[in-house]
């Protein structure tokens, strides 16, 4: 089973949200349909990047980082690509 790690964006306030999941087109639905508490008062929202691991310890970590203030630099760069 492999394991995703994305980063969405809102389209109302440009706010990141950073997550893992096993299936990335379901999540994001979710997401989408305010099922998500901490997402939900900001739809519309968009997949600004996913990576896909091996195992859920992988995923895992690049999630951590990316919730990381370096890991919060690299994705301020990305966008700013």
């Amino acid at each position: 089973m492999k394991f995703y790690v994305y980063v969405i964006q809102s389209q109302v306030d440009g706010r990141l949200y950073k997550g893992m999941t096993t299936n990335l087109e379901k999540r994001i639905k979710q997401h989408n349909n305010g099922e998500n508490k901490s997402t939900k008062g900001f739809l519309p929202w968009v997949l600004i990047l996913h990576e896909a691991y091996p195992n859920r310890v992988a995923a895992r970590k690049r999630e951590i980082y990316f919730k990381s203030g370096s890991g919060r630099e690299f994705l301020k760069e990305f966008l700013n690509r």
